[in-house]
């Protein structure tokens, strides 16, 4: 065991040394908050990804195809399996304090928001009981065919999502001891310079935004221990680790989907053709014969079918 410990060990810390010395990340000291977002519009507002389309047009476009442009309403299934986890399972909990929707606040939602909204933190409690109602509202609308409200509703839902500034700021730098914090009025990247829009004039490096730990931060290791009540979703940056990485793997989450697949910023998965080729190995066999079941029923036809898949992917499937 010693001679494959070891070396293991050694490589575990090494890479933990490099990241931990890089000196290219230019974030700052930790900034006062700003004053929390009171409506849902004022917290889409703060995170407008639309700024940020006149000069990275192809980028944008791709990203609004994407699950992270709707990461509330999902496919539209995330928002009603928000209501499912409020219902069957918040407002069942003894301990809760959850037994009308009026008892929800933001840490309530962050079971599910930790990933699916993170920016949520900047909010107040009216906040995250005005998604919830919203939801709701969307959800009557739809069941009662009044599809004017119903699509209404869908905008200010999706208005709310994993935009630009949330991976290239507020979750853009990880080991915030050596890196610093991100500066409310940069942008990160790979380059560093002037930039040119009002609300963010600064560009700088974040080493991690080309590695899997940038991604790994929602797709993560299992349950949020960090909750009071931690919840189990996405476990793909573990399965990653120790299921792809440990065994040779090299490349990280950006690689696949994002440059290989082609798809940029529209970050895809199951949903996409290229990806499920590139995901999976599937075979299907079949043959037929004649079997004797009994005397009764005689001769029967019979078909047989083998269907073996080889998961290629970097981790598990599914997930997510």
């Amino acid at each position: 065991m010693k001679k494959i410990f070891v070396p293991a060990l050694a490589c575990v810390t090494a890479y933990c040394t490099m990241m931990a010395c890089n000196v290219n990340a230019q974030g700052g000291p930790k900034q006062e908050p700003l004053p929390k977002a009171t409506t849902i519009a004022e917290l889409a507002a703060r995170y407008d990804s639309s700024k940020c389309m006149e000069c990275h047009e192809e980028a944008h476009e791709e990203w609004e195809e994407s699950l992270h442009a709707r990461s509330i309403l999902g496919t539209p299934r995330t928002a009603p399996t928000i209501i499912t986890a409020i219902e069957k399972g918040l407002k069942k909990f003894p301990y809760s304090g959850v037994k009308d929707d009026s008892d929800i606040t933001v840490e309530h939602l962050m079971i599910c928001m930790k990933c699916h909204l993170p920016q949520l933190r900047e909010a107040t409690d009216d906040v995250a009981r005005e998604i919830v109602a919203t939801i709701r509202a969307w959800m009557k609308a739809s069941r009662e065919g009044d599809e004017d409200k119903a699509e209404e509703l869908e905008e200010t839902i999706a208005s709310l999502n994993i935009g630009c500034m949330v991976c290239h700021n507020s979750m853009a730098l990880i080991h915030k001891y050596v890196d610093g914090y991100p500066q409310r009025d940069t942008v990160y990247g790979t380059t560093e310079g002037e930039h040119d829009a009002e609300d963010f004039p600064k560009m700088a490096v974040a080493p991690a935004l080309g590695e899997a730990i940038l991604c790994g931060q929602c797709h993560g290791q299992g349950p949020n221990f960090e909750l009071d009540h931690p919840s189990q979703c996405a476990t793909l940056y573990s399965s990653y680790l120790f299921s792809y990485v440990a065994h040779g793997g090299s490349k990280t989450c950006q690689e696949c989907h994002m440059k290989e697949s082609g798809l940029g910023h529209n970050m895809q998965a199951y949903r996409d053709e290229t990806m499920i080729e590139k995901a999976l190995d599937i075979s299907v066999e079949a043959r037929s014969l004649f079997w004797r079941k009994n005397k009764k029923e005689g001769v029967l036809p019979l078909g047989v079918i083998d269907v073996s898949m080889y998961n290629k992917a970097g981790h598990a499937i599914p997930d997510g």
